[in-house]
């Protein structure tokens, strides 16, 4: 027995020895596109002893490697070298998007390839050398043809090579593969490659191949909605809002608080929560918007909902109370499906409606999508005054001439017969905070006391933030809040402005690594190095406590300064127009979101399918959450959330492909 089972080892060895030694082509293609593979995860997503994406990658290489067989031996390495080169370029261009995005790049996002242009200094401060480590791979592979053409390998193999036979068996072993595969996931797994929500867990599970293969055909889906999934979108669509619609309203102290005023949105690009109170040497990073929070109604716990779609995905969500899309972006993608928003709710109540942003009108679509939104006008770029390079800051034109060419237009509006709405885009605080000459004085050095030897106090000064990614965002912040400040110096001396709101809300973080708010909370002076975790003056931030330090200041501002409070609930952007809503005096139908001051579902979901409560923050690519203030959290909670986000991502999602709010309010206006 023993002999007979060497004598099968003995055959396999051989018959192994043989196939990789007349197949070395086709092997090292395998073992490189892997390879570069694993990399991407281990330097994004992580998981890389996982055994289902290795196997997602390995089934969809050797489908394509297959192919190969059936070109003669001589000019395989062509073949093999054009897919590892796409492989490759593939492969950085996810990295790189990871870095500046922490997700991975879609076939809808070519549609935006246009605004690289304008944002290209952010997108090469994230370059590093290791986002080119994934060149070897070609790299080796002409090495190793070179090497089999000098051992005349091709000659040899084209001799006992038969093509077509090498291609069914190897198309049969990726068949096999694809067959074990799908055997190995669990219907959650199905659910969420199906849904593509989270990009970082489809990469992670099913590997970059199968994920990139999963967006071409998600990319199409806009052409293809009324073939597939529709009746399913148009039932959930249905249910869904009869339900929420039976819900009685309730009013609450801040009902029609505000009706009939004038409301002014300011979106402050990139401000986040952190900056407020925040002193560096004891000098306020932001004083103007520490002031404003204390004479307002300041929500601490306001997070932003956006994927890729960045400040246009702030502006969809906040004004629609809708969630991002999940493929491509809304202001380009699906920028011809109708909408309910703010603006056109308050041009309902016979408001004047219109956006403000110095930028080119066509940047994230805005020139269309804005009117479909409800704007009745868009002041952009060639609507302000531009003096020269002394006038930019950042992208564009600099806040503080922004805010007063602005200012003229908005006491024109005051003198209209009618209420007014408008939204005031700023620019300057945008990545990748690197004007610093012209954002002013403000030091992010540290002062701090030491002593000499002879036992002496003196005051030195420590690198801290400078020439530091987090020290150049104080600094452009500290530009930006100045900007405002004047702005709204201004405002308290008009009176024109006195039946005015003004709303201040970040659009989303700055994208800043946790290395360097590691940098901002546990920096030792003396030592020039971060402080040792065992320090009792540590700040930890493990990864949950970096998300959560990506929330946004949400402000409501009126000039007799009568609402004073911090909310400390948390909210999101689509919860906004509800709130708003419900302070003006609107009537709105779809929003996903809640009343913050009504509602006792305070939650705010987010595209990749996490969620956070004021009890857990929920991670879904990790299946797992942590509570707050160490509170015993019971499973159904967890599961009740889940649905909940699942729920609504897919109603929102129906809503935006389908364009659902059109065609289920036609058959209502048939109805009639």
């Amino acid at each position: 027995m023993k002999g007979e089972i060497s004598e099968i080892l003995k055959k396999i060895k051989q018959s192994s020895k043989k196939y990789f030694s007349t197949n070395i082509l086709f092997s090292s293609f395998i073992v490189l596109s892997i390879m570069i593979g694993i990399i991407l995860r281990y330097n994004t997503v992580g998981g890389i002893l996982s055994f289902k994406p290795f196997l997602g990658d390995l089934l969809f290489v050797i489908i394509i490697g297959s192919f190969g067989y059936l070109i003669k031996p001589k000019n395989q390495f062509i073949y093999f070298l054009s897919w590892l080169l796409f492989f490759t370029v593939l492969t950085i261009i996810n990295a790189i998007y990871y870095e500046f995005y922490q997700s991975f790049v879609s076939v809808n996002l070519l549609a935006t390839i246009s605004m690289v242009g304008e944002v290209g200094d952010s997108v090469f401060e994230k370059l590093k050398i290791i986002h080119f480590i994934y060149v070897l791979a070609p790299i080796l592979l002409i090495i190793i043809h070179k090497n089999l053409c000098k051992k005349n390998y091709y000659f040899e193999v084209s001799k006992i090579e038969k093509g077509k036979k090498m291609f069914k068996g190897t198309l049969l072993v990726g068949t096999v593969l694809i067959c074990s595969f799908l055997i190995t996931l669990s219907s959650v797994e199905i659910s969420r490659f199906i849904k593509q929500w989270n990009r970082e867990y489809i990469v992670q599970r099913f590997g970059l191949y199968i994920y990139t293969i999963n967006d071409l055909i998600q990319s199409v889906q806009p052409q293809i909605d009324t073939l597939f999934g529709y009746d399913e979108a148009v039932r959930n669509f249905r249910n869904f809002y009869e339900e929420k619609w039976s819900e009685k309203k309730e009013t609450n102290e801040y009902t029609n608080i505000f009706k009939g005023k004038n409301v002014v949105f300011i979106h402050a690009e990139s401000m986040q929560t952190f900056l407020i109170d925040l002193t560096i040497n004891g000098e306020e990073v932001t004083p103007n918007l520490n002031k404003l929070s204390k004479e307002s109604l300041y929500f601490s716990k306001f997070y932003p909902q956006i994927s890729v779609g960045t400040s246009s995905d702030t502006e969809f969500t906040l004004l629609t109370g809708i969630m991002p899309s999940s493929s491509g972006t809304v202001f380009v993608s699906y920028s011809n499906r109708t909408y309910e928003a703010l603006p056109q709710l308050f041009k309902n109540l016979g408001y004047y409606t219109f956006s403000m942003h110095a930028n080119n009108a066509d940047y994230w679509n805005r020139k269309v999508m804005h009117k479909n939104l409800g704007y009745d006008d868009f002041y952009a770029k060639d609507s302000y005054i531009i003096n020269g390079e002394e006038d930019i800051v950042g992208l564009g034109l600099n806040d503080k001439s922004f805010f007063e060419q602005s200012l003229e237009r908005l006491k024109t509006f005051n003198t209209l017969n009618s209420p007014y709405m408008g939204t005031i885009i700023t620019l300057s605080n945008h990545s990748p905070f690197d004007d610093l000459e012209k954002y002013g004085e403000y030091k992010v050095t540290m002062t701090y006391t030491d002593i000499d030897e002879n036992g002496v106090e003196i005051v030195k000064e420590a690198p801290y933030l400078e020439d530091e990614s987090m020290g150049n965002y104080l600094r452009s912040a500290h530009y930006a809040d100045e900007a405002l400040g004047e702005f709204f110096n201004s405002i308290e001396l008009d009176s024109s402005f006195d039946n005015t709101v003004f709303i201040i809300y970040g659009d989303h973080e700055a994208k800043l690594g946790k290395k360097q708010f590691n940098l901002l909370y546990n920096y030792d002076p003396y030592t020039d190095e971060i402080k040792s975790e065992d320090d009792p003056t540590y700040i930890s931030l493990d990864n949950y406590g970096y998300d959560l330090l990506k929330n946004t200041p949400l402000i409501i501002w009126t000039k007799d300064k009568s609402l004073q409070r911090e909310i400390t609930n948390v909210m999101g952007m689509y919860d906004v127009l509800p709130t708003i809503s419900n302070m003006f005096g609107l009537n709105y139908k779809y929003a996903l979101g809640n009343d913050i001051f009504s509602s006792n579902e305070k939650i705010v979901i987010f595209p990749n399918g996490n969620f956070l409560t004021n009890k857990v923050y929920y991670n879904n690519l990790k299946d797992e959450y942590v509570s707050f203030g160490n509170q015993l959290i019971e499973s159904d909670y967890i599961e009740k959330y889940k649905e909940y986000t699942s729920k609504r991502l897919e109603i929102s999602n129906g809503i935006i492909v389908h364009d659902l709010i059109k065609k289920e309010g036609e058959k209502d206006e048939k109805g009639k």
